[in-house]
Parts: structure tokens; sequence; C-alpha cells
């Protein structure tokens, strides 16, 4: 298979907001179109918890990315103008170093050794990274969902990085209900007897508690509306059912355990577990007085897209409207876009036309 990643060593030992030193890290990352020879066109994204660099096809891996209908040219994001980044996060398993990697300290796989991470230490490798690049100032910066966190952490400990920022269905600090929601998924995940304290393999591995985990979090980040219009109360027909006490019966099951299970395997569980713990702890306040509204008046851009969807339960339309209020106090000029996109908090995915109608105008502006 094609691998289209790139690779940039962090600084080394590379130091963590909660203590830890890692040594030897790394970052994957895919590029995207040119950047202009005054190193101003380049845009960055920052992805949600489980996507990889790949955000869109390219000349050297010509699969579809998670973002594809997004990005590329002619698209939305065009990359016949702009020169794009998408990084994969510090602490995952998709090419940059996290609980699945190599401790070099140790030979051994750092599990559970990892040090705690942040949202903070996953926007300091990224800023490390455009530094490298010879990028002094982003064009834009753009996140989503837990890539909108970072992004939010990234202007706040780099003053100046970005012109302007995208800021998708995310947050400035975590809620009581996604907590609630995390939480319930790690613990899935911990309770899971595969798990054994992180010390899995292939052979011994938490199947269980990572499908349990993948269906919850699909659980919310569809709204009620879209799984009443999908799905109602079809049943499986008797062939699709399987022979055994409270077995899957309707299709709304049937989806969940397929989605899952094309999840389970791709996806190291204690990277899951930190990232989403990352998550949790994730709060702007913390860069301003305690209060997240004078952390955002501190962050400094020209200009913000913020955008929102009506029926997002994990990342809801008042904290966009929190984070647009908090950069227009910074004296950004803000435009805030909410959409009633049926699909929820992963709208960002499928709505390309509400998205994109957003996107589009916003970077033709800059």
């Amino acid at each position: 298979m094609p691998d289209a990643r790139k690779y940039f060593a962090l600084s080394s030992p590379f130091s963590m907001k909660r203590g830890g030193l890692v040594h030897g890290a790394r970052l994957a990352y895919e590029t995207w179109g040119t950047l202009a020879p005054g190193r101003d066109n380049a845009i960055l994204i920052l992805t949600g918890l489980s996507p990889s660099a790949h955000a869109a096809s390219n000349a050297e891996d010509p699969t579809p990315g998670w973002w594809q209908a997004m990005l590329g040219a002619d698209k939305p994001i065009d990359t016949d103008r702009w020169f794009v980044i998408c990084v994969n996060t510090l602490g995952s398993c998709k090419g940059s170093t996290g609980p699945a990697s190599i401790n070099p300290e140790t030979g051994e796989t750092y599990r559970l050794d990892f040090p705690e991470l942040s949202l903070e230490d996953a926007a300091n490798a990224a800023h490390e990274l455009v530094a490298a690049l010879g990028i002094d100032r982003l064009a834009c910066l753009v996140g989503n969902s837990m890539g909108g966190m970072t992004a939010l952490a990234y202007l706040s400990l780099h003053a100046g990085s970005a012109r302007s920022h995208i800021s998708i269905s995310t947050a400035p600090q975590a809620q009581p209900f996604a907590i609630a929601i995390r939480s319930l998924q790690r613990e899935a995940i911990r309770l899971d007897p595969n798990w054994n304290q992180g010390r899995y393999d292939d052979e011994h591995y938490p199947e269980a508690g990572m499908s349990i985990a993948r269906k919850l979090g699909v659980i919310t980040y569809r709204s009620a509306m879209e799984w009443s219009g999908r799905f109602a109360r079809i049943r499986l027909d008797s062939e699709q059912r399987e022979d055994e006490p409270f077995s899957a019966e309707f299709q709304i099951e049937s989806y969940l355990d397929n989605h899952a299970r094309r999840f389970v395997r791709s996806f190291d569980p204690n990277s899951y577990l930190f990232l989403s713990r990352a998550s949790d702890w994730f709060d702007i306040a913390e860069h301003g007085h305690g209060r997240a509204a004078d952390a955002l008046a501190r962050i400094d851009v020209e200009r913000a897209l913020v955008v929102g969807v009506s029926t997002d339960i994990l990342f809801p339309l008042s904290q966009q409207e929190e984070i647009a209020e908090g950069l227009r106090t910074a004296g950004a000029e803000v435009e805030f876009v909410a959409l009633d996109s049926p699909q929820g908090h992963d709208a960002f995915l499928v709505d390309i036309e509400g998205f994109g109608g957003a996107i589009a105008p916003f970077l033709g502006r800059l």
C-alpha cells in the first residue's frame, strides 16, 4: 500500500506539559500543494482523535482520505492556492510517537509508561514541525473536534502564529457530558481482561472493550434525528440474525457492530486512552486567569471562522458561540456559522455542502 507520510523528528528530549520527557519522538504528516516563495500560503490541519494525516489523496497515495471532498484542487481548501499540512497528533498510533511506539531508552513499547499526554503537547509538537518547514506564520490554522481544542492551545501558546483560524465543532474546555461519554469509553477498554493494564498483544487484544468504546462514540457522533431517518425500527432479516440469546435484532445494532469491527484492530487501545484523557483535561482557561473568556481574548488572529452544528451533542453550539465571542473580544473579525445538519458532530466529515460552503468563501477572502 502506498504511504505518503513524511516524518519530522521533534526536539529531543521533548518536554511534556504534565512532566516527563520523550526521546527521539516524531510526527507523521502529509502535504498538498506548493509552498509559496514567501512561505505565506500554508494551512495547517489538526485532526480529531482517530484520523491519520491522510486527509486526502495525493501523488504519493491516491487512496481517498478522511476529508477527501474538502481538500484538493478546486475544492473548498484549494490546493492550487494553498500549501496544506495535516499532522497526525502526538500520542496517536498512525505514525506519530505515542504509547504504541518503542521507547528508545528501554527497547520496549511505551504502553502506560508513555508520559501523561496533553493537547498542549500536541500543539507544541505541531508548532515545531511548522517552524522546521520555515513557516513563521500560518495563513490559516484549521482544527476540528479534538483538533480544534489543540488548535486553540496552539494559538494561545504561540502568539501571532497564524493570520486566521477555522474552528470546527470543538470546545474551549471539555464539558461534563463529553467527559462522561469518554470516561465510559475508557472504562470499557480498561475492564476488558485482555487490556491487562496495557500489556496486550495481537493474540490477547481488548476487542470487546474497544468495540463498546467505538459504539459509544459512534452513537454520540451522530444525532438521534439521523438514526431515526436511516434506521427507524427496521429489523434484520432472519438469516442475518445470530442464533443466540439477545443477539442483534435491529439494523441499527448491526450497523454499530460492523462499524466497530472495522475500527477495533485499526487503532491502538492505549493510544485511545491517552488521547481521550487529554481531551478531557483540556481547558483553555488554564491559559488565562482561570476563565475561558480571558484566555480566548488573548488569542491573536486577524480573522476567524467558527462553525458548529445544532444537532451536535458532544460539542454543542453554545461552545462554538463561546469561542466566537472570545475571538471577537480579542479583536478578530469573526464569522459564526450554525448549521442544521442532521449528522451531528460528524457533520464536518460528510456535510461538505454546508461546511465547504462556509470554508471556501472564508479562505477566498484571505
